[in-house]
């Protein structure tokens, strides 16, 4: 799968060596310029439906997994690959300073309809919810996010980038 992007953030920890790998899938499902993202009221941002690769679990199951969980999106056909993000963050708990983050991005299709999505407690708590928007009013919002917020969730810039890349390459 091709690399979209690499990035690292400013203030890395300089124990490289210290890091653990998390690999993710995110979903790219449009309809015209309408595309299935994930509103989260706590960092009031816009996101591709996806999310960490349980153990044992291979990209596509756990693509379809998240798909499910997090919109009710069912039926997921014409997984294409589209390409990954990379990103190189702090982590905040003890026993390791850096993620290694690795988001795997395919596009594909669902059922037009979707079931009730089935969300972690996290997830509730951050009062994250399915819906179609067009792209481009997301990332305007995204981008004004970006501009204005000081509660912005650390996934925005890697999300804006997807969004905008969606556009160039698929719109």
């Amino acid at each position: 799968m091709r690399l979209l992007k690499s990035t690292q953030v400013i203030d890395l920890h300089p124990n490289i060596n210290n890091r653990f790998t998390r690999k993710a899938t995110r979903a790219i499902v449009m309809k015209g310029d309408e595309i299935l993202l994930l509103f989260t009221a706590r960092y009031h941002d816009y996101s591709l439906p996806g999310g960490g690769i349980d153990e044992g679990e291979d990209n596509i199951t756990g693509l379809i997994r998240e798909l499910r969980e997090e919109t009710g999106a069912h039926n997921v056909t014409n997984i294409q690959e589209f390409g990954y993000y990379e990103e190189y963050r702090n982590w905040y708990k003890t026993e390791f300073d850096i993620v290694h983050m690795l988001s795997y991005c395919y596009t594909c299709d669902i059922d037009a309809e979707l079931l009730a999505p089935k969300f972690e407690a996290h997830e509730l708590q951050n009062g994250m919810q399915p819906l179609w928007l067009n792209i481009h009013e997301a990332i305007k919002h995204n981008e004004e996010v970006i501009k204005n917020s000081n509660k912005k969730g650390l996934s925005i810039e890697r999300e804006t980038f997807l969004l905008k890349r969606i556009v160039a390459e698929l719109l």
